[in-house]
């Protein structure tokens, strides 16, 4: 724990600031004062937007520290939010959906895997291939008229759920936001104190030295790559499940690019990609609260804009500035240099 703390000081610190930030203004404040309830308000905007940023990339976290370069998230996102919302309408199940949705993930995160891992397809090229793949089979089948035989029910972490302003913003939800904290955790965990994490890293930098130590790199790459997919699968699950009720043709909206552009903010660290996801949400809420109270007059087209303006301004600060995994995007041919 210390050393989790020591290596992620400047995130527990913030979270701890907010943390008390929080506590004060309920105290002085007032649980019932206006600041209080648009504060919260804001918050639940941030991460309602900011979930299926998280877990896609997160997606492209683990796939790049790989050496896979995942473009194909958002096909992944559309088709398993598709599969989802129409399983669980046909089964009667928002449990089933869920599965569905998740399964759909994964075995897109296979085809992937199996472009780019097997075939050697150049990776770019291979995700655009899924997204096409996913926005002609969503557009081809979708069908009007469909909802929902219930809603997902809404979860609360005990204790947690009573922190002012955070708790119920963070600790109670649908079962994938509330799972998406601990994937978060789980996984900063997995990357960096354990052997799947060191092998993961190795085959992501240096996938030769990884292959003469005796792994096998392709297999853990398409190992690695399928499993992510689980996450792109529950980000698509939450949008047509736990967000909206409803599945609409391009409902991902791009969210699988600004994953990516989040994931190198982030610099490749599942923490740090949380808190910048978090941004863009907190942003945006931010941006929609003060149209709200007609402190600015901002055509809400506009405010829709504004995580893809950010993306384009963290994009060009960030180059340059961070490094992305040594073999990230070049195949694996064992017994060439790499």
């Amino acid at each position: 724990m210390t050393e989790f703390i020591r290596n992620n000081r400047v995130a527990v610190i913030g979270a701890a600031v907010v943390l008390l930030a929080c506590i004060v203004l309920t105290l002085v404040a007032g649980t019932d004062s206006d600041i209080v309830r648009k504060t919260t308000s804001i918050l639940r905007f941030a991460w309602t937007f900011a979930i299926p940023l998280v877990l896609a990339a997160l997606v492209g976290v683990i796939g790049e520290r790989s050496g896979v370069v995942n473009i194909g998230i958002e096909g992944q996102i559309l088709a398993s939010a598709f599969a989802g919302f129409f399983v669980a309408a046909a089964s009667g199940s928002v449990w089933i959906g869920i599965l569905a949705g998740l399964l759909t993930g994964m075995v897109m995160g296979a085809f992937l895997a199996w472009l780019c891992v097997r075939l050697r397809m150049d990776q770019i090229i291979a995700g655009v291939v899924l997204n096409i793949v996913a926005t002609g089979i969503t557009s081809f089948y979708y069908v009007q008229g469909k909802s929902l035989p219930s809603g997902v029910p809404v979860w609360e972490v005990p204790l947690l759920s009573k922190i002012p302003i955070i708790g119920p913003v963070f600790f109670r939800g649908g079962p994938i936001a509330l799972g998406t904290l601990v994937v978060v955790v789980g996984l900063v965990f997995a990357l960096f104190h354990t052997r799947w994490g060191l092998r993961t890293r190795a085959i992501g930098e240096y996938p030769t030295a990884a292959d003469t130590a005796g792994i096998n790199v392709n297999l853990m790459r398409f190992v690695n790559v399928t499993m992510a997919g689980l996450l792109a699968g529950a980000a698509g699950a939450v949008l047509s499940m736990e967000q909206s009720s409803t599945f609409e043709r391009g409902m991902s909206a791009g969210k699988g690019f600004l994953a990516l552009a989040i994931m190198i903010f982030g610099a490749w660290f599942p923490g740090r990609a949380f808190f910048a996801a978090l941004f863009f949400g907190l942003m945006s809420g931010l941006a929609s609260q003060l149209q709200a109270d007609k402190v600015v007059n901002i055509p809400q087209q506009f405010i829709n804009l504004l995580p893809f303006v950010l993306t384009l301004i963290i994009l060009s600060v960030a180059a340059g500035r961070v490094r992305p995994p040594a073999a990230s995007g070049q195949p694996f041919v064992k017994g060439e240099g790499s």
